[in-house]
């Protein structure tokens, strides 16, 4: 019996950590099990072609958000071409309304529900010996012309019993994330997340953990992702794991879910420590509103968050991803603009701003009539608005997410936004807003963009805006496209002056004294070399003292700036020059 499990992930760097732990479990048994991942951007003609080569006589498909209405059109096609096969659906988009999806689709035989690997054994067993399927329980299936549910989603209990879902290699997952679990359940009940249909958490023992860590660091994997829903429940074991990996000498780096505000001092101690780029953390948020989070089943201590993503930010070693949902109960435009200022005002590398999902299953989608939420009927169940917020506001915030995406969160423009905020006494808001008008006024939040175009709009836009100081601005954009795109683009709109100091150039490179104190060591040897290495600039304000005082111990400039053209401004003498090299 030959054996195909597939998925559709949304993007092609993505992997299935439930495909390679499913086909772990039961290829203790069936040594037929092929793996085929695709991405929901492949074609499905090519997706059916590819698993129709292989001849399956079953198919296992999971599904998710992101794929369930493509998975549903993959399975009546396979079922078309090859109406022998026997085809399995699981995973969170067809585990709590099976017999909804197996009345609507014919083409599926079976549905399994929750943490499958058990009960896919259990049912590949039953299809090889031809016997009765009634005592599996999480299993959905026909009889007759009756739908069966046997129980609902399952859970593994004993996790250890779980091979180590890579065990026979990860040579096709070479240029793909690797996910992987220490643990399963979360200790919260967020009413908006499926986490909270289990109870508990159950853990891998911390020496396998240590030893499948160890395989990931020796094949050189780039990046794993931990799938854990609160990775630092469990104070002895997440202490343990970060410990063992920030001892490693590896280039991979570990992205873990955690909550900031259980983190202890002795954590913290540990973390400062780490060596940058190993760790990346993605602390959830969601909102500052008290009233919002107990409606949620959540508690944030804000106050202790606050210290502690502070703190990790001077340690400045560790990537932070705060996350935001926007349509919480209880909290509107008002209390959302106050959730984003004091996340912003903590200044993560990245601020996600999620929009609310009223998911299959999760307690939210059970009370939405409470908050008289309106969503999509179909994935992703988006929600369009609610009694707090209406969707012409939610379509404002929308467009602004896409906004903040392109200047925030992509790093290119860190120190002039950090100037704009500074600006308006901290409210990131309101700069967001503003642009967020001006972007939909131009019609810019339909089309892709350049980054050469983003800082010609945003430049357009600071010409204009009045609430702040676009001489600084503008010197302030040409930092931040020269750091960002290493001198490659020069646009005119923002006025370079470089080509009137070639003397001044000339001489530096020149001047033993001034080398010494910059570049020690360094002797000049000839302009290929110096243009290969090294980019010089002019501004025409005292951006040296401007980023000295916002103390950004992340600024590693590839430049030097002299100002002599504006001495009103000059602060440094002439002929002292900031210098780094480029790394």
């Amino acid at each position: 019996m030959k054996i195909i499990l597939s998925t559709l992930n949304a993007k092609f760097i993505h992997s299935s950590l439930a495909l390679h732990s499913l086909a772990a479990y039961a290829s203790k048994e069936y040594k037929s099990i092929v793996i085929k991942e695709y991405s929901i951007n492949n074609e499905l003609l090519n997706i059916l072609s590819d698993i129709y080569r292989e001849q399956p006589n079953v198919i296992g498909l999971a599904c998710y958000i992101w794929n369930i209405e493509m998975t549903l059109k993959l399975a009546a096609a396979l079922k078309e071409v090859l109406p022998l096969a026997v085809i399995i659906l699981g995973g969170p988009e067809v585990s709590y309304d099976p017999a909804k999806v197996l009345e609507n689709n014919p083409a599926v035989d079976y549905i399994i529900m929750g943490e499958g690997e058990e009960t896919l054994a259990a049912l590949l067993k039953v299809l090889t010996q031809k016997t009765a399927v009634e005592k599996i329980p999480g299993l959905a299936y026909r009889k007759e012309n009756n739908i069966i549910v046997s129980g609902g989603p399952q859970v593994v209990r004993n996790l250890d019993k779980l091979p180590f879902p890579y065990a026979d290699g990860i040579t096709d997952l070479k240029d793909k994330i690797i996910y992987y679990e220490t643990s399963r359940g979360c200790p919260f009940s967020c009413k908006y997340c499926l986490s909270s249909t289990t109870h508990g958490v159950r853990y891998f023992s911390l020496e396998r953990v240590i030893q499948e860590l160890d395989f990931f660091i020796r094949h050189q994997v780039r990046q794993v992702k931990f799938v854990d829903r609160t990775f630092n429940v469990r104070r002895e074991h997440y202490l343990a794991i970060f410990d063992h990996l920030a001892q490693q000498a590896c280039d991979t780096n570990f992205h873990f879910e955690i909550t900031a505000d259980i983190l202890d001092a002795k954590a913290l101690e540990l973390l400062s420590k780490v060596p940058r780029g190993r760790f990346q953390f993605e602390i959830g948020i969601q909102s500052t509103h008290p009233q919002a989070l107990a409606a949620c089943g959540r508690h944030n201590n804000w106050e202790t968050i606050e210290k502690n993503v502070t703190r990790l930010r001077m340690f400045d070693n560790i990537h932070l991803h705060l996350d935001l949902i926007v349509g919480l109960p209880f909290e509107g435009l008002k209390e959302f603009r106050k959730s984003f200022n004091a996340v912003c005002k903590l200044r993560p590398d990245m601020l996600q701003i999620g929009f609310l999902k009223l998911l299959k299953g999760s307690d939210m989608r059970r009370t939405a009539g409470e908050h008289e939420y309106i969503a999509l009927a179909v994935p992703p169940y988006e929600v369009l608005g609610n009694k707090y917020l209406g969707y012409e506001e939610i379509r404002q915030l929308k467009i602004l997410e896409n906004v903040f995406e392109y200047y925030y969160n992509s790093g290119k423009f860190k120190h002039s936004l950090e100037f704009v905020v500074n600006q308006l006494n901290g409210d990131a808001y309101e700069f967001f807003n503003d642009y967020t008008n001006y972007w939909e006024a131009n019609g810019l939040y339909m089309a892709a963009h350049s980054t050469k175009a983003l800082f010609e709009y945003i430049n357009q836009f600071l010409q204009q805006y009045k609430k702040v100081d676009y001489t600084i601005c503008q010197e302030l954009l040409k930092f931040d496209i020269i750091l960002c795109e290493r001198g490659n683009i020069r646009p005119g709109f923002l006025g370079w002056e470089i080509q009137n100091y070639t003397s001044e150039r000339d001489a530096f490179w020149r001047n033993a004294a001034i080398i010494e104190k910059y570049l020690p060591g360094y002797v000049f040897g000839n302009w290929r070399e110096v243009n290969k290495n090294f980019h010089i600039e002019v501004f025409s304000v005292d951006i040296i003292g401007c980023l000295k005082q916002k103390a950004d111990k992340q600024l590693t400039p590839v430049l030097f700036s002299f100002n002599c053209k504006y001495p009103q401004y000059q602060t440094i003498a002439a002929d002292d020059f900031l210098l780094r090299k480029e790394t």
